[in-house]
């Protein structure tokens, strides 16, 4: 049988309804029934706003919207999100404009932090985990047995080259201490589809490409509008589509092509279904390159620093890291460059339907 992604051209004046169509084209409620209790896993790659880089608050409301249109009980929908060693989520919620969407519909925010965290044994063949964490991997309590959607964006990533759903993952299965995973990201990425077909009924993907991240991802990007979104049950699949709309070969990303050998999705763009809008034309031309913190992370972990790396990154020294992330992102790039990407963005209709939240 094959893959199914459903994309949909859109615009602002009409993206929540869009949102609506996208998900029922998807047949999303056959993956996520009513009766069960669905987690809704938002993205915060910066606590700061910038274009692209996190959940966007009309993506939120749009799937929110149809949950709710569709008869979905608020009760059952938990909204969640992570923090890493240098974003926080409830600022981050504030900063994003989610917390006026979520009031709006009368859910609580739940970051990760928050609720309690157990070992859990995945009898599945995990290609990396095990060892990275080999006291246990510990997860959310709260994700065990229910169903999950997965609220992305679409950008570049400098460790994985793109990111969209399977990455989403990261942010929610594994503790703070995650940055660990990054010497071995693609490998990591498999591991979490492996986790989650153990832990989740059923997994769906939102993907917001209104605005797509170009370059230095996840954060020090060039915003580029894209008028797309995205909607699968299969979480390689709607990456690899991603992929090839921003002009990747999907099956040239290690992670896409890993998934697709192991049969945990379909990452073949010629053995997926394309419903809704024809895109086969489409090539962003994206190019994946590497910030600054991301260049200098990867000559520690795996370049000419590697002899230093336990010393600077698994031990009480390690906190230079998260300091020097946060000197260069908040206090230099995004006050200058990110800054003026910020104002040309403001007068699209995106950055003004942003403003309006």
């Amino acid at each position: 049988m094959r893959a199914q992604v459903a994309v949909l051209r859109t615009r602002p004046e009409t993206v929540l309804a869009d949102y609506g169509r996208l998900m029922r084209l998807a047949k999303y409620d056959q993956v996520l029934p009513r009766d069960q209790d669905c987690l809704l896993k938002l993205n915060l790659s910066w606590t700061k706003y910038f274009p692209a880089c996190s959940t966007q608050p009309w993506q939120l409301e749009g799937v929110l919207n149809t949950f709710f249109e569709d008869g979905y009980d608020q009760r059952r929908l938990f909204a969640v999100e992570n923090r890493t060693v240098v974003t926080d989520p409830r600022k981050g919620a504030v900063n994003n404009k989610w917390m006026p969407v979520l009031e709006r519909y009368g859910l609580p925010f739940i970051p990760l932090t928050e609720v309690e965290w157990v070992r859990h044994e995945f009898n599945s063949p995990l290609l990396k985990l095990n060892e990275i964490f080999p006291k246990g991997i510990e997860i959310p309590k709260t994700y065990v047995g229910k169903n999950i959607c997965h609220a992305c964006t679409m950008k570049t990533h400098g460790h994985s080259q793109t990111t969209g759903a399977i990455k989403n993952a990261f942010g929610g299965l594994l503790k703070e201490v995650r940055h660990y995973a990054h010497e071995h990201i693609h490998e990591v990425l498999v591991d979490l589809m492996y986790m989650q077909k153990e832990l989740h009924p059923g997994v769906f993907a939102v993907m917001d490409g209104t605005v797509v991240g170009d370059g230095a991802g996840p954060r020090t990007m060039i915003p580029r509008e894209g008028n797309l979104i995205l909607a699968s049950a299969d979480q390689v699949a709607i990456d690899a589509i991603a992929a090839k709309i921003m002009g990747f070969d999907p099956l040239a990303i290690p992670y896409l092509r890993m998934c697709h050998e192991r049969g945990l999705g379909v990452g073949d763009p010629r053995e997926i279904e394309i419903v809704g809008d024809d895109v086969s034309g489409v090539s962003m031309g994206c190019e994946t390159r590497r910030s600054l913190v991301i260049w200098g992370d990867q000559l520690i972990r795996r370049g000419p620093l590697r002899p230093l790396k336990k010393l600077l990154l698994h031990s009480p020294l390690m906190v230079w890291a998260p300091f020097a992330s946060n000197v260069y992102h908040d206090w230099l790039w995004y006050p200058t460059i990110g800054r003026a990407r910020i104002r040309a963005f403001g007068e699209t209709g995106w950055g003004r339907l942003f403003e309006g939240y």
